[in-house]
């Protein structure tokens, strides 16, 4: 006969399951999950878009838990909107007393802790009226009568409406009060963590000495991009699905300056600044932002041409580029032969510091046609000569050089004219 242990088999089972729960946490680069913490640490309501089943809501559990936070859970498809705006309690004297409107217990809870992660799941599936009592619960921490404590942070959850059980789409005046995340799997955390090891959500390090720099840039970066593009200060989108996500008012612009200073004081990555911004105005005004902070940390074109031989050029391609043609730019709008000659020994620069070629092209015949008549070819195109193919004009002044006898020009306008 088989030995058969003492202990209930129900007890045993759970002792199992324990053992199944039982999972450990590792620093682990993640994009998503840094995006997530950093708008919880800015106390930004954030919405994780994703498909049923993804792992939004593990993710939450895991995430209050690294921050030493207790979760509040509620489902918002399952409540009234009385639940968020409060039940009408009458006093023993409404006329004089007025007609508090209670709130849930869940909301008592969390101001008895004074701070917690309160997590607003299946927002999607909440109907219209559910989602307009939502409002002050989101953008003013209100539930009735009761104020949340400045310690909790709010998170939802929601799934497209297409996957979504009886699914609606978000009310645009809901949907701009948050930073908006698509939330996708990845291969390898699901394996690892399946395995029993999940990245750990931890708190941007924000240090203190960049707190001043970092609000001064973020003003100054959103409010002279929008000086520039006015007519993305408010833009509602034209179609419902759209207006159920992230899209640009002056509130959400203020999140996006909220959230590019958090980047600059935590000095996250350009990725998980681009998730944020674009999850707080939307993907078009979010990418023309994060081009415009490109545009805004190009390097002086003076400080470049005072200095040619040690000019500190971007590695970006793109960036590369645009700085050689603001160097070009701001010789033609103060012409002089010393700034020119010293505009080609940028360009020498760009070549000698592994740039790609290629890029050279442009400013390279912008350069050319600025020559004027009296000014000799500088001997730094011929460093540039069989790189670039100049444009006409820069091979007539090289042949120009050649007649006239310059050493070596000669050879310079031969591969400059290939």
């Amino acid at each position: 006969m088989n030995s058969v242990s003492s202990r209930p088999q129900l007890d045993v089972a759970d002792s199992l399951l324990g053992l199944l729960r039982t999972t450990s946490c590792e620093p682990r680069p993640d994009e998503q999950l840094e995006a997530l913490t950093l708008a919880v640490a800015a106390d930004l309501p954030v919405l994780l878009w994703g498909e049923p089943g993804i792992g939004k809501t593990a993710v939450l559990t895991r995430l209050a838990e690294s921050l030493g936070l207790p979760l509040t859970t509620v489902i918002a498809s399952v409540h009234e909107p009385s639940d968020f705006a409060g039940l009408p309690i009458v006093g023993d004297d409404p006329a004089v007393q007025g007609v508090p409107m209670a709130p849930p217990q869940w909301a008592v809870e969390l101001v008895r802790a004074g701070r917690g992660l309160l997590f607003l799941d299946e927002l999607s599936t909440a109907t219209p009226a559910v989602q307009a009592a939502l409002l002050r619960v989101v953008l003013e921490r209100r539930v009735g009568a009761l104020q949340l404590p400045p310690g909790v942070r709010i998170v939802a959850a929601a799934n497209p409406r297409a996957s979504a059980a009886d699914g609606w789409e978000l009310s645009p005046p809901l949907a701009n009060r948050f930073v908006h995340l698509r939330w996708v799997h990845d291969r390898e955390v699901v394996v690892r963590g399946l395995g029993g090891v999940w990245p750990r959500a931890e708190l941007p390090v924000i240090e203190p000495e960049l707190l001043g720099g970092a609000v001064e840039f973020a003003r100054r970066a959103v409010c002279g991009f929008l000086e520039a593009r006015p007519k993305l200060i408010h833009q509602l989108p034209s179609s419902e699905t759209r207006r159920g996500g992230a899209w640009p008012s002056p509130r959400s612009w203020e999140t996006a300056l909220t959230l590019l200073a958090f980047a600059t004081a935590a000095s996250v990555s350009r990725d998980v600044l681009a998730l944020l911004v674009r999850g707080a105005v939307g993907d078009g005004p979010g990418l023309e932002l994060l081009a415009h902070l490109d545009r805004m940390e190009l390097p002086d074109p003076e400080s470049l041409l005072a200095d040619p031989a040690a000019a500190e050029l971007p590695v970006r391609g793109d960036l590369r580029q645009a700085t050689l043609d603001a160097v070009v730019a701001a010789v033609g709008a103060r012409p002089g032969r010393e700034r020119w000659e010293a505009a080609w020994g940028v360009l020498v620069r760009a070549l000698e510091t592994g740039g790609a070629p290629d890029l050279l092209v442009s400013p390279a015949s912008a350069l050319a046609g600025l020559r004027r008549d009296e000014w000799e070819v500088p001997e730094a195109v011929e460093r540039l000569a069989g790189v670039v193919d100049l444009s006409g004009r820069a091979e007539r002044s090289v042949a120009r050089v050649a007649e006239a006898g310059v050493a070596g020009a000669g050879t310079a306008g031969a591969g400059v004219g290939r």
